[in-house]
């Protein structure tokens, strides 16, 4: 048996180093190096038993590929067939990643009972009575689930030659270990040299292969980066433990935008779609509490009404105020209250600031940036805004209100949920039946549309 070694590995581009440094040499990476051993002249990829070489492309004009082949087939799960623009294409290997316990296996039993076809469900985490069991719970027996309790990659493609599936799943890659690679299960070798034997045979056998990862305390997914490069889609699934609600989104994704966004609700038949979002999110609101106002935004060609609240506090000492932001970007946060400060003459140097997004959700376009000026600018003064107001609009560092993409279907989603008026860019030209638009060009202006001005002293 050749003697093992222990080397450190780079998670980014898999370089081996003989001791471990702050820098991958290789690519530059910091702190990306973790332990690993390997022994001499192993192998990155190994072909098993039975499993054929690809066959050789061939050089066609591309007025003559055949587009139809690669047409995704729907999951029957209509917020996953949102988020992967139709559903699953054929010989397509997908990467769900999530904590655990946030419901990536019963959102996976739903998928494979649900599927048209004959499926193989491989549990290298959970015996197969487990497995049953929460099939049983979810009402998701069905016979074209074949199950397949392995960790061995070498018997994994035995049982897909045997079962001819249609659709596979492998829960977890990071268990998976082929016996031709010396390394441990879960390190960055086996993890690489299995995700590549699976995307090789997706592709031989135009079989769509869902991969799960597990993922890293700070919320990446585990492993190294090669395996996100590798596979054609990567899913996030993501929420709260504690709240019902779970998030779906796509960092990549080679057949369809990564923009849209696939809501579901945990409950005790499974994961369970939720069609209008927005009354969700606003279910709970209290009307009337300073720093709270409502902003439309879009997720893909989803428009949503969420809550943002912000709260602020007055320090004194030397200490420097606290400045914590949940759900907006912290740099967006410091970067809006220099404008205030500049632009307003809103200073809140002496007062610690908290934003938040209400239901778990992560705004990261600019549309929502007056909306969170006027909170903070809320909160500070004690003056709530109007219960029936949304807020829409981008500012820039000259204090101006810029604007957005679809303010159109934004407000018209407002006026679904009752609202009747809005604050929006003055270049907006959108008019919705039923709600009162008031233009704004600067933030001074938006703030005294809002009431808001002559109440703060610095």
């Amino acid at each position: 048996m050749a003697k093992l070694r222990l080397v450190y590995r780079c998670t980014e581009c898999a370089g081996s180093h003989p001791k471990w440094s702050g820098r991958c040499i290789t690519c530059g990476a910091w702190n990306s190096l973790v332990e690993d051993v390997e022994g001499p002249e192993e192998p990155l990829v190994s072909l098993a038993a039975g499993m054929s070489l690809v066959a050789p492309g061939e050089a066609k004009p591309i007025t003559e590929v055949d587009g139809s082949i690669g047409q995704p087939q729907p999951t029957t799960i209509p917020e996953l067939d949102r988020v992967l623009g139709g559903g699953i294409v054929p010989g397509s290997v997908t990467l769900l990643g999530g904590e655990p316990g946030i419901g990536k296996s019963t959102l996976l039993m739903q998928l494979l009972a649900a599927w048209p076809a004959r499926t193989l469900y491989v549990t290298a985490e959970e015996s197969a009575q487990q497995v049953r069991l929460r099939a049983e719970r979810l009402g998701a027996l069905n016979e074209n689930v074949w199950l397949l309790p392995e960790m061995n990659l070498h018997n994994i493609f035995k049982a897909i030659a045997s079962v001819q599936p249609n659709l596979i799943v492998i829960d977890s890659i990071q268990t998976i270990a082929d016996p031709e690679l010396s390394s441990p299960p879960g390190s960055v070798v086996q993890v690489r040299g299995c995700a590549h034997r699976l995307v090789q045979e997706a592709k031989r056998s135009n079989i769509p292969v869902v991969l799960v990862g597990h993922v890293t305390k700070e919320g990446g997914l585990a492993g190294p980066r090669v395996l996100e490069h590798v596979v054609d889609t990567v899913l996030s699934f993501e929420g709260e433990r504690h709240n019902a609600l779970r998030l779906l989104r796509a960092s990549k994704h080679r057949f369809g935008p990564t923009s849209e966004l696939g809501l579901f609700e945990m409950t005790d038949a499974g994961m369970v779609g939720v069609p209008d979002a927005s009354q969700l999110f606003l279910a709970d609101r209290r009307t009337g509490v300073p720093g709270s106002v409502v902003v439309p935004t879009i997720e893909g060609q989803r428009p949503l009404l969420v809550e943002l609240q912000a709260l602020t506090n007055s320090v004194s000492g030397g200490a420097p105020p606290r400045r914590s932001a949940q759900g907006v970007d912290s740099g967006r946060l410091a970067l809006l209250l220099a404008v205030l400060e500049r632009r307003a003459r809103i200073s809140l140097a002496s007062h610690e600031v908290y934003a938040s997004v209400v239901g778990g959700v992560k705004l990261a376009e600019p549309g929502a940036d007056l909306g969170l000026c006027l909170a903070l600018v809320s909160a500070v003064v004690n003056k709530p805004l109007p219960a029936d107001l949304v807020v829409i609009g981008e500012v820039g560092l000259a204090g101006e209100v810029r604007q957005v993409a679809q303010v159109g279907r934004r407000l018209a989603e407002a006026a679904r949920l009752g609202f009747t008026r809005a604050i929006v860019p003055a270049s907006a030209s959108a008019k919705v039946d039923g709600i009162r638009v008031e233009g704004a060009a600067t933030l001074t202006e938006a703030l005294a549309l809002a009431q808001l001005t002559g109440a703060f002293t610095s």
